[in-house]
């Protein structure tokens, strides 16, 4: 597709799905422009911090928005005020800004509720019961961005070139020449970074609502574990283990 004479906002350019959506929409044409604490990878660079400011969109013709605070943070009111200020009230900012603007806001498979099992879900599967704080304040920034006429994209586990999350978890859970995973094998979707990109461009277009967006095949989780620690050189072999109820810490980051 080509977004010559586009002039496109990226919020969260210098991230890992930022910084390609950013790279995309300049191959396919578009004046970017990158909003974040740091600069894009291309494009010029206005700083905004979700945390505190409003956005400058001065010239911009849509905008998508991938600044977010992400991981698994530990419990607790800090964990919950400090992604609340990104997730949600930078959101209502940006919102705000945009004004008439077309926006893609990029959620998260995160706002669904795991209590309901069964089947594929789909769009309409529903919305709680989040674990941590990142889910909770992606549910809440979404129903804002729907509310303001959105197209939002839930995203299943993006993994690709300078993957800052998901690699560096499976390593955390190698021991030995062994990776110790949750229960028996099960499949998973998952999401190329590209093909995210692919989706935010393409939803410059959609009609407002929610979309899933995944690669086309579900994945083994077992057998894609053991492949993705293979080409990094850390070979190991599948162990499962049962389902602990208990969550480790972890830090926060923003995108």
């Amino acid at each position: 597709m080509t977004l010559r004479g586009l002039r496109v906002a990226v919020t969260g350019a210098s991230g890992f799905c930022g910084s390609a959506v950013a790279r995309a929409a300049a191959a396919n044409g578009a004046d970017v422009v990158c909003l974040g604490r740091r600069p894009g990878p291309v494009g010029r660079h206005v700083r905004w911090d979700a945390a505190h400011d409003t956005p400058d969109l001065a010239g911009a013709d849509v905008v998508i928005h991938l600044a977010a605070a992400v991981g698994d943070p530990a419990p607790g009111r800090d964990s919950e005020a400090a992604y609340h200020a990104v997730n949600v009230a930078g959101t209502a900012r940006l919102l705000d800004a945009a004004r008439e603007r077309p926006v893609v806001w990029v959620s998260s498979a995160s706002v669904y509720d795991p209590r309901v099992r069964g089947g594929a879900i789909r769009e309409e599967h529903p919305i709680g019961g989040q674990l941590t704080a990142y889910g909770r304040t992606k549910a809440a920034g979404e129903r804002l961005a729907l509310t303001g006429a959105a197209v939002v994209l839930r995203p299943r586990a993006v993994y690709g070139p300078g993957d800052p999350h998901l690699l560096p978890r499976l390593a955390r859970a190698v021991r030995g020449r062994r990776v110790l995973l949750p229960g028996p094998d099960v499949s998973l979707s998952l999401t190329a970074v590209e093909n995210l990109a692919d989706a935010c461009l393409a939803a410059l277009r959609w009609p407002a609502g929610a979309y899933n967006i995944a690669d086309a095949r579900p994945y083994s989780r077992d057998l894609i574990v053991t492949e993705a620690l293979a080409a990094t050189g850390r070979a190991a072999r599948v162990r499962h283990v049962p389902v602990s109820r208990r969550r480790p810490r972890a830090r926060r980051s923003v995108c």
